[in-house]
């Protein structure tokens, strides 16, 4: 049994005449009567009574009307989900991302997804490194990733963010009056910091800062993630440069500080393999593009 035999008989039944269901069908009445008799000799049964003024249905045939509408209804939504899949209007969208500055980002970009794509899902994935976001990008187990940039060739990009460095400190440090830090006072400070083997772009900023200040920065302790850093700062571990979004999470025992003069900041981007195929990452990206604009 194939679905051109019950399209056929529906046809038919609805219309219980077959000249008139050809029509229907934009078919020749011949091949219409001999899917019919197929569909028939299929399920070992007659479905119509054909005398030469009329065409009814038989018990059979009126049995088989419902389950039949069913059916068709059922491929009808299969074919509206492939077509409605291939025109990225419905999927599965992977995103890594880290920070503050990224849940900015994938809340105003999920708002606008449910608004005109409401058939998209974004699977978030939280606390990931740039490098982590990366690797599983050329995995290809995400499918996007909000990263600091620059980023290697082969990642297509859209700048959503610019953000600027920041020093934490504890309540009560000595740098807490001065207004705004200079990177050269931080010399004598111990430092907590990213580990260096996810691909922290914050842990390489710190370190370019203190070079181009004129020392190399003493290590109190590595955090796996900005919670735990700001903890420990706030317990007196050491000061931490971070980014300007991670001001929005409030930590008891913790102060921000602003770098005075030209602060040095980092590009944020969302990535994403030039080569991935998926309607609904196109998708995605358009979306981003429209309701976040190309930022510097």
């Amino acid at each position: 049994m194939e679905l051109r035999h019950l399209h056929a008989f529906l046809a038919v039944a609805e219309e219980l005449h077959f000249g008139r269901a050809a029509e229907r069908l934009h078919v020749a009445q011949s091949p219409l009567s001999q899917t019919v008799r197929a569909l028939e000799r299929e399920l070992g049964t007659d479905l119509f009574v054909r005398t030469t003024r009329s065409v009814r249905l038989t018990a059979a045939g009126e049995a088989l009307v419902g389950p039949a509408r069913t059916i068709e209804a059922q491929v009808g939504i299969v074919r509206g989900i492939a077509q409605a899949a291939a025109a990225g209007e419905t999927g599965r969208v992977t995103v890594g991302f880290g920070g503050a500055g990224g849940y900015t980002v994938l809340s105003v970009l999920a708002r606008s997804l449910a608004d005109a794509y409401p058939g998209i899902e974004l699977d978030l994935r939280p606390q990931m490194y740039s490098g982590e976001v990366l690797d599983a990008l050329t995995r290809g187990t995400l499918d996007m990733g909000i990263v600091g940039l620059p980023v290697p060739r082969g990642f297509a990009t859209h700048t959503v963010l610019e953000e600027a460095l920041m020093v934490a400190v504890p309540a009560g440090h000595r740098l807490v009056d001065a207004g705004a830090v200079v990177p050269q006072e931080l010399a004598s400070e111990r430092f907590v910091i990213y580990p260096a083997e996810h691909g922290s772009v914050v842990r390489d900023a710190t370190l370019a800062l203190c070079a181009a200040a004129g020392f190399a920065p003493v290590v109190a302790h590595e955090a796996p993630d900005p919670y735990s850093l700001l903890a420990m700062v706030g317990a007196g571990v050491g000061v931490a440069v971070v980014v300007d979004s991670t001001a929005h999470l409030t930590m008891d025992g913790v102060e921000y500080l602003p770098i005075a003069g030209d602060a040095p900041t980092l590009p944020i981007a969302m990535a994403w393999q030039d080569s991935n195929p998926s309607p609904a990452v196109q998708t995605v990206t358009r979306v981003l593009r429209d309701v976040i604009g190309e930022v510097g």
